[in-house]
């Protein structure tokens, strides 16, 4: 019999949920030499999800629960902390300014000091019912020296700090929470839909270089801008490959899920690339009689649409700041990804190199299918949550080094009792208090003193007089006494 592995002893293990407006992704991954591991992949239709916000919550447990007792079912491990994410048109991003004056103008800008900032922002007041999700730092100005990247190990007497804050709804933010509570696990932390979609599908050099991250979901697309490994912009469109759906269902007069096969068998957002002869025959509803529809006129419905959202795209790029910044171009991801010719009509509209991007850094026993566009989400959840096991693992690792060297070196003299001379009732020497239990130590001179004059030393009571730290601080003769 196999033991249960439990996820919260075992830090190699992750475990994450994507909510999104189509599906609910369950996921349980570690890390391996070879990459990540998707160890266990359960997916199902979503329900209670409207364009990336959890409304009703009884509907998402129904969807969700299913996934995590099947997973327990095949797999021996026990799920307590998942990691989740958020999305939803509530979501926008502002910039914010801290600044403060430093005393000790000499002394370096510690980690520590530039952490207290952010931990300030991200405490900052914002309007009722919203609530910071994340704090992105972007530059810092020290003195004279402006838009540098990392503050720490500068000197000088002001440090101001501009940030990037992510904020929600607390209603949202709240849901999710429930949803997972109610299915008996701990909601270890909430990421950025957009956020973790980078994380899987974006290289570096694209990152340093300037892209535009483009997450096409059932319910809304998601844009992320990088640029010099910071994440610049972020932005939510409330319309994704479900409006398309609906524009097919409502333009070719058919069922809703009539109208996602259309659109995924196909369908092309690029009218010139379709072919003028082709036809679908739809069958008739109720005995009609059937008829057909031409691959030109689904490719001019589904155009129209995408049309839209990439106009949404650009708005939202040239609002950041960085739209001539953007060197490597548009990476698209997530389920809307698989439209046909896409990326050429993308490139098309914006002038942008663009590239259809699926999840990466997968080891090579990964199911195949997590590495399908759809599944960007949920993979970079996995990865985020490895990347802070790891860094909590740090800071432990850090602490206890400093604990350790606390109890070996200990404070100076901190089993150091002074004691007067000796006048028939007290001594004058050092109190030493170790495993040999307590003892007191007269030092040489005091003792010759005694024998030679016999008279009272306590006028010359200062330890450090003496030759006994001389070689700890060098000679520290008092010579004023």
């Amino acid at each position: 019999m196999i033991n249960s592995l439990k996820f919260n002893d075992m830090n190699n293990y992750i475990a994450a949920i994507d909510l999104g407006t189509t599906k609910v992704v369950t996921l349980i991954g570690e890390k391996t030499e070879s990459g990540i591991k998707i160890i266990a992949l359960r997916e199902a239709p979503s329900k209670g999800v409207m364009r990336g916000e959890v409304v009703n919550i009884q509907n998402v447990l129904d969807s969700m629960l299913p996934l995590i007792e099947d997973i327990k079912r095949e797999h021996p491990i026990e799920i307590k902390e998942v990691y989740v994410g958020i999305a939803g048109q509530h979501i926008k991003c502002v910039t914010a300014r801290i600044s403060r004056n430093r005393g000790y103008s000499e002394e370096l800008i510690s980690e520590n000091e530039v952490d207290e900032m952010m931990k300030e922002m991200a405490n900052s007041r914002v309007n009722a019912g919203e609530k910071i999700l994340h704090v992105i730092p972007q530059t810092y100005n020290v003195d004279d020296h402006i838009g540098v990247q990392s503050a720490t190990g500068m000197t000088g007497t002001r440090i101001e700090g501009d940030y990037k804050l992510f904020i929600g709804k607390i209603n949202s933010v709240e849901h999710s929470r429930l949803v997972i509570n109610r299915a008996g696990l701990k909601l270890k932390e909430l990421i950025l839909e957009p956020v973790a979609s980078a994380k899987a599908v974006l290289t570096e050099d694209e990152m340093e270089l300037g892209v535009a991250m483009v997450d096409i979901g059932g319910g809304t697309t998601d844009l992320l801008i990088y640029e010099d490994n910071i994440i610049r912009h972020t932005a939510v469109i409330p319309f994704g490959g479900n409006s398309i759906t609906e524009d097919l269902r409502q333009g070719c007069g058919v069922s809703l899920r009539n109208a996602e096969q259309i659109k995924i068998q196909y369908g092309s957002c690029y009218s010139e690339y379709a072919p003028d002869n082709k036809t679908v025959i739809i069958p008739g509803i109720g005995g009609r009689e059937s008829r057909e529809v031409s691959f030109k006129v689904i490719a001019g419905i589904i155009e129209a649409r995408v049309d839209e959202i990439i106009e949404a795209i650009m708005y939202e790029i040239e609002n950041s700041g960085y739209k001539e910044r953007l060197r490597a171009g548009i990476v698209i991801t997530g389920g809307g990804g698989d439209l046909s010719n896409l990326c050429q009509y993308m490139r098309y509209r914006t002038g942008y190199d663009t590239r259809i991007a699926f999840p990466g850094n997968l080891s090579y026993d990964s199911p195949r299918e997590a590495a399908k566009p759809s599944l960007a989400t949920a993979v970079g959840l996995i990865m985020l949550g490895l990347e802070s096991v790891e860094a909590e693992k740090r800071r432990e690792a850090a602490k206890m080094e400093v604990q350790a060297t606390s109890q070996n070196t200990g404070t100076l003299f901190e089993d150091v009792e002074l004691v007067e001379a000796d006048n028939g009732k007290k001594r004058h020497g050092i109190k030493f208090r170790g495993l040999g239990g307590t003892k007191t130590k007269v030092p040489k001179e005091i003792k010759e003193n005694k024998n030679n004059t016999g008279g009272d030393n306590r006028g010359s009571g200062n330890i450090f007089g003496s030759t006994i730290f001389d070689g700890i601080f060098g000679s520290t003769t008092n010579n004023e006494a």
